[in-house]
């Protein structure tokens, strides 16, 4: 097979697969000899062994040999996968990118890792991301900082930037799972120029996952082209019974019915947000081509924005201090003798020695929020703001089918750019991200051309369980 002329798509690759122009064992090796070239980029955490694979892909080839019908039973079969590092993976590492949880290998499968491995997926290896999902640019990974795929100067975007960036990167078909809290599917996948889909929160199953923040983290699928990642999102979706928050979905497809008579509205605080005017303008350019497909668009005002980011990085430190509160070196995390340690002493040492900087930042602050005297003054009136934010886009969602805007204010900057920030200025690049994120409701990045060679994304926001609406009206933009 040559490999250089391979579409990157899955479906047309399970469709070589039928008719059998694809040797398994063959494909994997190419797989490998791929990712081994690009792990300057830093995009894995942990790989599987290329060995076992090879075997899996053996495997592989004989239930396809006895059962020439089982690409119809297993949607992913023999497709590879990569999975963010905050999934846990029976007998592959699992760190969250924190050096807290550098020795933990998982005795079991997240729900979404089981139905990857039961629809006929191959679990490739864990991708990089920021230390439990804290950061917009992946640079607070304790185990190397993913680098973006056209530009080796530049971020990959965060917190999901290994999985975004590989995807981009990688030559072949190929899967990945990342996972957003305020935006971090969204984020890495517009400067990565991929399609990346956040969906409505409970659609997928969080069971083992290493939590952010409860309320907010969202399972979602990254892949070069749309179809695919309607693949796979398609396949993890679904209720579990080991996670109440999950709920029932229907099966999203991409038809003509659904790409008429659509309007769209832009809300004005969002366009008002964003300083780059060539990143307006590639705006403009996909505008006009949704209005050319005879879809209607409208400014309105979503006067809330205004709130969000103060809104979600209150909400979300408080969750995430009580989630890292269990990382004290006793039951979970790194462990050292506790031989006439106080267990404050202990625990300070350990986290102290193991925890990044953003990492502590967070889960200080968190606390802080919560504690008696602040609770009442940031804590309940950030979540009586959020319930408030929901309300505004449920308005807009009761007279248009979807909202429209640029998926980040600025391309991917530089390293030495992302240094000189300080942490206000970097939660305030969240502003187009957070306010779904929020609500709990879907969004997709659709990679639109390009400012100074790097990837912009446009980004469609949908009501709660509208994947199929805001995948169909994404078909359009091309």
């Amino acid at each position: 097979m040559n490999y250089k002329s391979m579409s990157k798509s899955c479906v047309d690759f399970r469709k070589e697969l039928a008719e059998g122009n694809i040797d398994l064992e063959d494909f994997y090796n190419e797989f490998y000899s791929q990712t081994g070239k690009l792990s300057s980029f830093n995009y894995f955490i942990s790989l599987n062994p290329k060995e076992k694979i090879i075997e899996k892909a053996r495997e592989l080839t004989k239930e396809l040999k006895k059962d020439k019908n089982i690409l119809d039973k297993k949607p992913l079969f023999g497709i590879p996968v990569t999975i963010k590092d905050c999934l846990t993976t029976k007998g592959l590492r699992t760190t969250a990118g924190s050096k807290i949880l550098n020795n933990y290998i998982p005795a079991f499968d997240a729900t979404v890792v089981e139905k990857i491995k039961k629809a006929g997926g191959i679990i490739v290896g864990k991708t990089s991301m920021d230390e439990f999902g804290f950061g917009t640019f992946s640079v607070n990974c304790a185990y190397g900082v993913p680098k973006n795929p056209f530009d080796e100067q530049r971020s990959c975007g965060g917190s999901s930037g290994g999985s975004c960036g590989f995807t981009q990167k990688i030559n072949l078909p190929h899967l990945s799972v990342a996972e957003s809290t305020g935006g971090s599917i969204s984020c890495p996948a517009s400067f990565c120029g991929v399609f990346g889909i956040t969906p409505t929160y409970g659609r997928v199953s969080r069971w083992g996952m290493l939590d952010y923040a409860s309320s907010f983290d969202k399972i979602g699928s990254v892949s070069t082209n749309l179809e695919d990642v309607l693949l796979l999102l398609n396949v993890i979706s679904g209720v579990d019974s080991r996670d109440s928050t999950s709920v029932e979905s229907d099966k999203i497809t991409l038809n003509e019915k659904m790409q008429k008579n659509i309007t769209l509205a832009i809300p004005k605080e969002y366009i008002d947000a964003i300083e780059d005017e060539k990143i307006l303008e590639q705006f403009n350019n996909a505008k006009e081509v949704l209005k050319a497909k005879g879809v209607k668009i409208k400014e309105v005002s979503l006067k809330t924005t205004k709130y969000a980011v103060a809104c979600y990085y209150i909400i979300a430190m408080a969750e995430a201090s009580t989630n890292l509160a269990k990382y004290c070196g006793l039951r979970y995390g790194m462990q050292e003798n506790p031989e006439k340690k106080h267990f404050d002493k202990y625990f300070t040492m350990i986290r102290t020695k193991y925890f990044g900087t953003e990492a502590k930042r967070r889960s200080i602050i968190g606390t802080y929020i919560r504690m008696a005297g602040f609770r009442d003054k940031y804590y309940l009136k950030a979540m009586q703001t959020r319930t408030l934010i929901i309300e505004d886009f449920k308005k807009i969602f009761s007279q248009f089918d979807a909202i429209l805007t640029p998926t980040m204010p600025i391309v991917a900057p530089k390293f030495s750019d992302i240094e000189k920030l300080s942490p206000k200025q970097n939660y305030s690049l969240d502003i187009l991200t957070v306010g779904p994120n929020l609500a709990g409701f879907p969004a997709i990045n659709v990679p639109f051309g390009k400012v100074e060679k790097m990837p912009v994304g446009i980004h469609l926001i949908g009501d709660h369980l509208c994947e199929e609406k805001i995948a169909n009206i994404a078909s359009l933009i091309k």
